[in-house]
């Protein structure tokens, strides 16, 4: 398992530059695995997996034949990221969001934006996840996107943003847990390292979400709302009420009386202030949403209406990172902040519009097709890898639903040296910092790397197989 022997082939590489020269911020890890032997690889992977194992942090892997919980595949070898890269993708993030959280204002407001044709109407009203009703419902202190997680990815040339997630974004819970298991089996690495901490994430989720607090007192009760233990990130929500000290509920948790929410306690019903919800809005409450659903509060909504309570994040919120939106994200930032973006998009094809449509459907091996409601690498087809078949089937989608799918070129992930079988070889990766909205943004000095196990694949996804890596920011 010599790292010698790595070949960078014909991608960008994180570790190693276009001569195939270590890079200064990999210098520690290049001389810890030119030192290791293939037995103290595969010891510190057994310890590795049985920290994980002892924690309970597993993930279920959906197949079509049923659903596999297991432990989530996590490789030894951190990704670096020097102090020039990370302030770009800190920046770059935080207008990202300054802007994204102006749009969402402007649209429940005034539309302003849509007035001065700056994004089409019929985008807003023809997205599942625009709730007109909603016009002039403004969370407190206006933000309505406190937790995001956007996916950025990078190539030859620069870091891109290829999507982003605004309604319950999950992770985060794998940085902190990869963090803690590699620096008690990495001991002396990291001691070596001048790397930025990620353990204070919940204690600042917790003080965001007391700044939306509709209760002025300076210990509001915050609450995390999650679907219960079959969803496949609940030990994320655990570890996350857990690691806050608020109180972990269930829809049945919490009633509404009087236009307030309460939570059923053994000493009585307690005032809910904060509702931090790891379920989608179809879901959050039945007598307004979906009537069959179990999973929500019911009498939420006219609460929400009322500003008795808080929720993060808002509802309606998931049109600001519906994926046809995102191709109008560089103009909501010259369009509010009259900057350039610091963080470029992914060239983006609209099938709604024509000669988008005509250029996809005569280019599809060129490209990836993504359905604009699906998540986890579901609902997505790369064009260089898919059959004949699967390209017909997707055009009659495209050509029946053309709103419901968007497409883009594809790009050449970096790759990062990762440990498979008994070799070290190239998989790519992709980014997902997270950034939380309080007094002010603040971005995770670090994030969630995820990494395509399977050799050439470009789907870094967890529910389709891929792995994580920690990822460490350097002072």
């Amino acid at each position: 398992m010599n790292i010698d022997c790595y070949k960078c082939e014909n991608f960008y590489d994180e570790m190693f530059d276009y001569d195939n020269r270590i890079k200064i911020e990999y210098k520690q890890i290049y001389e810890l695995l030119k030192d290791a032997n293939d037995e103290d690889i595969l010891i510190n992977k057994k310890k590795l997996d049985k920290s994980f194992l002892e924690q309970g942090i597993t993930f279920t892997l959906n197949s079509i034949d049923n659903d596999k919980e297991r432990i989530l595949p996590f490789d030894q070898i951190p990704r670096i990221i020097n102090k020039n890269d990370w302030q770009k993708i800190e920046h770059g993030l935080i207008q990202r969001i300054t802007a994204l959280n102006l749009f969402l204002y402007d649209i429940y407001t005034n539309k302003y934006i849509i007035k001065d044709k700056i994004i089409p109407e019929n985008l807003l009203l023809s997205s599942n996840s625009y709730y007109n009703d909603f016009k002039d419902i403004i969370p407190n202190k206006n933000i309505f996107i406190n937790i995001s997680g956007s996916d950025i990815i990078r190539d030859k040339n620069d870091y891109y943003v290829l999507e982003d997630n605004l309604r319950c974004p999950s992770g985060v819970s794998y940085v902190l847990e990869n963090r803690a298991a590699m620096k008690k089996v990495y001991s002396t690495l990291y001691s070596k390292l001048n790397v930025k901490p990620v353990n204070n994430y919940p204690n600042l989720l917790l003080q965001a979400l007391r700044y939306i607090s509709p209760n002025k007192s300076f210990h509001p009760t915050c609450v995390l709302l999650s679907p219960g233990i079959y969803n496949s990130a609940y030990y994320e929500h655990t570890f996350l009420a857990k690691h806050m000290g608020i109180e972990i509920v269930e829809g049945n948790d919490l009633i509404s009386d009087d236009g307030f929410i309460y939570m059923k306690t053994t000493r009585g019903l307690v005032q809910v202030d904060v509702i931090y919800r790891r379920i989608d809005d179809q879901y959050i409450d039945p007598n307004y949403f979906r009537k069959d659903s179990l999973l929500g509060v019911p009498g939420l909504v006219e609460s929400y209406r009322k500003g008795n309570v808080s929720i993060a994040n808002a509802i309606g919120c998931g049109i600001a990172d519906d994926k046809a939106t995102y191709s109008f994200v560089p103009k909501m930032i010259k369009y509010y902040l009259d900057q350039d973006p610091i963080l470029k998009n992914i060239p983006t094809y609209l099938p709604t519009n024509h000669s988008d449509k005509d250029y996809i459907l005569n280019n599809m091996h060129e490209l990836v097709i993504k359905s604009v409601n699906e998540s986890g690498g579901y609902g997505m087809l790369i064009g260089c890898n898919a059959k004949k078949e699967e390209i017909i089937q997707f055009q009659r989608l495209i050509n029946k639903s053309p709103r419901n799918y968007i497409a883009q070129p594809i790009i050449s992930l970096s790759r990062h040296p990762t440990i498979c079988d008994n070799a070290i070889e190239g998989r790519h990766i992709d980014l997902r910092p997270f950034v939380l909205y309080g007094e002010k943004i603040q971005v995770l000095q670090g994030g969630l790397t995820r990494v395509a196990l399977k050799k050439n694949s470009l789907v870094v996804n967890s529910s389709q197989g891929g792995g994580t890596k920690d990822t460490c920011v350097l002072n």
